[in-house]
C-alpha cells in the first residue's frame, strides 16, 4: 500500500477516467445530439430565406449533406481522444493563444443558442394564439416568453440539472411523430393541389439578399462574382447544422465498441437533420405560396401545417401539436446551452485560464452558480436587446456557429501532422512520396474557412456583436490566466506532491486494496469528520481504507487527468494524508469524475467489492433522503449487484446504519408480537408445519396484490401512510453496527 509518510516520493492518486459513466447506446446519444441539431428545423429555414431569397430551402438542404463532413471532423478528434472539445484541440494544435480565440468563439455560440431557441419557441406560440385572433404582438411576446424562460433553466442548473439521455430519447420520439407525419402528408398535399411553386435552384442568377444580408460587401464587386455570392448564401444557411460539439461531450459516454457506436451516431444525427430540417423545410417553400410565405418567416413549420391539405379543424389540431413539439425541443436546447457553456468555462478554468472565483461552489447546490450566473445575464442582454428578433439572433448565431466549426476542422487538420494515433481519419487522403496528403479534411476545412471570411463581412451586426463578445472574453481569459501563472506558485508551496495514475477504467488490481475494504467518501474538506473516526476504529489487518472523492463534472464533459486531479483535489488529499499520518494508518486515494456523485459511489463500491461504504452528513439534505438517494443509485446498478452496508456519520450523533441490498427487515416489536399472535391463532389449523415467515410472506403477497388491484390500490396506500406516520419521530429498531476492529 501507498504510504502517507512518503512525502519525498509522493503519494499515488488513482484517477478512474469512465467508472462514473453511464455508458448509452447510440441511439441515446443521438438523441442528445438532435436534441440541440433538430431544433434549428423550426427556424433555420424561415431565417435563410428572408436573407437569400426563395432558393433558400436548397441551400439549407445542402448545408444538411455538408454535415456529414463535419460529423467526420468530430470524429476524427474523438478517435484521438482528445478531451476537451474545440478548446483544447485548438490549444494542442495551435497554442493557448488561437485556443482562446477559439474558446470565445464557442460560448459566443452557446450564449446564442439559448436566445435563438426560447424566442422561436415563443414565436410559435404566439403565431398559434394568433390563429385563434388574439392578436398577441409576436417578437413582444417571443422576448417575454424567453426570458421568462431562461429564468427557469437559469434556477433549474443553479440547483444542478444535468442533461438525460431519457428525456432527450422521449422528446426526439415525439419529435419523430411530427417529422413522419410531415413526410406523409406533405406528399399527400402535393399530389391533391399540386405545389404551390418549386423553388429556384441554387445558383447566384437567383439569390436575392435582402438589405442587411450584404452587410459590408453591400455595393461592392464581391456579391456579383457568382462564386462569392454562393459561399455568402451558404454562410446565412450554415446555422441549421448548430449542434455537432455536442456529438464531442457525449462521446465518453457512448458504450463499446466507441468508435463504430459514434460512426453509427453520427449517421443517424446527420440522416436525421437532412430529412428533418432540409427536405421539410424543402416542403414548406413548396406548398406555402410565395406571397403568404413571409408572414410565417418566424413560425415556417406553423405555416406549414396550417396550409396542409385536409379540414381546418384537423391541421389546427396539427398545429398545436407542432408548436407543443417546437416548446419541447426549443426548451432542451436552451438547457443545453446553459449546461454546455458551463462546462466549458469550467474546462478553460480547470486549465487556468479563469480565476478560481469563477469556479467558487453554490454554498447550497455545490454549482458553480458564478459562471451559471453569467451565462444567464448573457443570455436575458441578449434577448433584451434583440427585441425578440429571431432573423437579427440567428444572423449573429451563425457567426458563432461557422467560426467554431472551422477552428475545429483547422485544429483536426494540424493535429494530423503532429500526431499519428487517429483510428479514424476524414475520407480523401492521398500518399505521394510517402507523405499523406488530408485532400478531403482540408477541402472541408477551406470551405469552413472561406464561409467563416464570408460571415464576416456579410453579417454587419453580428461581426460587430460577435468580436466585442470574443474580445471581451479573449481578455478575461488573458488576464485569468496572468494572475493565476501568478499566484500558483506560492499558493501550492504547502501542498502535497502526487504522482497521478490515470486509467480508462476501475479496476480491483489498481489499488492496493483487498475485497471487503472500508471506502470513504470525501468531498468537502471542513467534513471530514467520517474519515476520522474510520481512521481511528479501522484495523488494517481486516479491512484497508480507500478514500475517493468525486470530482463534480457535466455529462459528457472530457477533461485530462490535470484537469480532473485540480488544485481543489490536491488540496483535499493533501488533508487526506495529513489525517492518516497523525493516526498512523495507510489509506488509497481515488478520483472520480462523474456528474452523478451517488451513482459513482456505487459503482466503485461495486467494482472494488467493499464491505462498507462512509459518508458525512450532508449539508444540503436531511440523513435520510441522503441514504435514500444513495439506496436508489445502488438499485441503478447493473446485476448482480454487490451487497454492502452504508454508514452515515454525524459529529456527536450515533451512526446511521442502512443495508444496500436483499436484507431481514428490522421489525418494531409490535409487530413481531403481531405476527406471533396471528402464527398462534394459525397453528391451530396448520399444525407444525406453519412458521413464522410463512404468515409475513402472506402478508406480503396480499399488500403486493392489494396495490396491483386498481380497487384497492388507495386503501392500501392509506394503511401504509398511517403505519409510517404511527411510528415517526421514534427512535428505530436496533441494529448491529459493522465491527471495524
Amino acid at each position: 500500500m501507498s504510504s502517507p509518510v512518503a512525502r519525498t516520493t509522493g503519494s499515488k492518486v488513482v484517477i478512474a477516467t469512465t467508472v462514473a459513466l453511464a455508458f448509452i447506446s447510440f441511439w441515446r446519444a443521438a438523441s442528445i445530439v438532435l436534441a440541440d441539431l433538430a431544433s434549428s428545423a423550426f427556424y433555420a429555414g424561415g431565417i435563410a430565406e428572408k436573407a437569400i431569397g426563395p432558393s433558400a430551402p436548397w441551400f439549407v438542404l445542402g448545408v444538411m449533406l455538408f454535415s456529414f463532413a463535419v460529423r467526420s471532423i468530430y470524429i476524427e478528434s474523438s478517435s484521438m481522444f482528445v478531451r476537451g472539445g474545440v478548446y483544447v484541440v485548438v490549444r494542442d494544435a495551435m497554442g493557448p493563444f488561437v485556443a482562446r480565440i477559439s474558446v470565445s468563439s464557442l460560448l459566443f455560440d452557446y450564449i446564442l443558442t439559448g436566445p435563438i431557441s426560447v424566442v422561436s419557441a415563443g414565436q410559435y406560440m404566439a403565431g398559434l394564439l394568433n390563429e385563434f385572433g388574439l392578436k398577441v404582438p409576436p417578437d413582444l411576446f417571443s422576448a417575454g416568453f424567453a426570458i421568462l424562460a431562461t429564468v427557469y433553466f437559469w434556477w433549474e442548473n443553479l440547483k444542478g440539472m444535468h442533461e438525460s439521455s431519457g428525456k432527450a430519447l422521449r422528446i426526439m420520439q415525439v419529435t419523430t411523430v411530427m417529422v413522419v407525419i410531415f413526410l406523409v402528408w406533405c406528399p399527400i398535399t402535393l399530389l391533391l393541389h399540386g405545389p404551390a411553386q418549386i423553388p429556384p435552384a441554387p445558383v447566384a442568377a437567383n439569390l436575392h439578399f435582402s438589405e442587411d444580408a450584404l452587410g459590408w460587401f453591400k455595393g461592392t464587386i464581391f456579391p456579383t462574382i457568382s462564386m462569392i455570392a454562393v459561399v455568402i448564401a451558404f454562410g446565412h444557411s450554415l446555422l441549421s447544422m448548430s449542434g455537432f460539439e455536442t456529438l464531442a461531450q457525449v462521446y465518453r459516454e457512448i458504450a463499446y465498441p466507441k468508435l463504430k457506436n459514434l460512426k453509427i451516431t453520427g449517421n443517424i444525427v446527420c440522416f436525421y437533420a437532412a430529412i428533418g430540417t432540409g427536405v421539410i423545410t424543402l416542403f414548406a417553400s413548396m406548398i406555402i405560396p410565395n406571397d403568404i410565405r413571409p408572414k410565417y418567416v418566424d413560425n415556417l413549420l406553423g405555416g406549414l401545417a396550417m396550409h396542409l391539405a385536409g379540414p381546418e379543424l384537423l391541421k389546427l389540431g396539427f398545429h398545436i401539436f407542432v408548436v407543443i413539439v417546437g416548446v419541447l425541443i426549443l426548451s432542451g436546447a436552451t438547457n443545453t446551452s446553459i449546461i454546455g457553456a458551463n462546462g466549458v468555462m469550467n474546462r478553460v478554468a480547470e486549465d487556468g485560464v479563469l480565476i478560481p472565483w469563477f469556479r467558487k461552489p453554490h454554498p447550497r447546490f455545490g454549482t458553480t452558480y458564478r459562471i451559471i450566473n453569467l451565462v444567464a445575464i448573457l443570455q436575458i442582454v441578449t434577448i433584451a436587446l434583440s427585441g425578440g428578433n429571431v432573423y437579427l439572433l440567428g444572423e449573429a448565431y451563425a457567426f458563432g456557429v461557422v467560426w467554431s466549426f472551422f477552428l475545429k476542422a483547422l485544429g483536426v487538420l494540424v493535429l494530423r501532422y503532429h500526431r499519428r494515433d487517429q483510428e479514424y481519419k476524414f475520407p480523401g487522403n492521398i500518399t505521394i512520396g510517402g507523405i499523406e496528403l488530408p485532400i478531403g479534411l482540408g477541402m472541408a476545412t477551406l470551405l469552413l474557412g472561406c464561409t467563416a471570411v464570408a460571415n464576416l463581412f456579410s453579417k454587419k451586426f453580428a461581426t460587430i456583436y460577435g468580436i466585442a463578445f470574443t474580445v471581451l472574453l479573449f481578455l478575461i481569459f488573458t488576464v485569468s490566466e496572468h494572475i493565476n501563472r501568478k499566484r500558483k506558485d506560492g499558493h501550492l508551496a504547502g501542498l502535497e506532491e502526487f504522482n497521478l495514475d490515470s486509467q480508462p477504467e476501475m479496476a480491483t488490481t489498481l489499488l492496493n486494496a483487498r475485497p471487503g475494504s472500508i471506502l470513504v467518501a470525501a468531498r468537502e474538506m471542513s467534513n471530514l469528520a467520517h474519515l476520522q473516526s474510520v481512521l481511528r476504529k479501522t484495523n488494517l489487518r481486516r479491512h484497508d481504507i480507500i478514500v475517493m472523492t468525486v470530482r463534480p463534472i457535466n455529462s459528457g464533459d472530457q477533461l485530462a487527468p490535470a484537469q480532473v486531479f485540480s488544485e481543489y483535489e490536491r488540496e483535499l488529499f493533501t488533508k487526506v494524508v495529513s489525517m492518516a499520518e497523525k493516526e498512523g494508518k495507510t489509506v488509497e486515494l481515488l478520483v472520480v469524475p462523474s456528474a452523478d456523485p451517488f451513482g459513482a459511489i456505487m459503482q466503485t463500491a461495486q467494482t472494488l467489492q467493499v464491505s462498507r461504504v462512509v459518508t458525512g452528513a450532508s449539508l444540503r439534505m436531511e440523513t435520510a433522503e441522503l441514504a435514500r438517494r444513495i439506496g436508489i443509485a445502488w438499485e441503478k446498478l447493473p446485476e448482480p449487484r454487490h451487497a454492502f452496508s452504508l454508514e452515515i456519520l454525524t459529529p456527536d450523533r450515533p451512526s446511521h446504519f442502512v443495508n444496500l441490498g436483499p436484507h431481514p427487515p428490522r421489525l418494531w416489536p409490535e409487530d413481531v408480537e403481531r405476527a406471533h399472535q396471528i402464527w398462534l391463532g394459525l397453528s391451530a389449523q396448520f399444525g407444525s408445519k406453519l412458521h413464522h415467515r410463512d404468515v409475513i410472506g402472506a402478508a406480503l403477497q396480499r399488500l403486493e396484490k392489494d396495490l396491483e388491484n386498481p380497487e384497492r390500490q388507495q386503501q392500501a396506500l392509506r394503511d401504509v401512510s398511517e403505519e409510517l406516520a404511527s411510528h415517526i419521530g421514534e427512535q428505530a429498531p436496533p441494529t448491529i453496527a459493522p465491527k471495524t476492529d
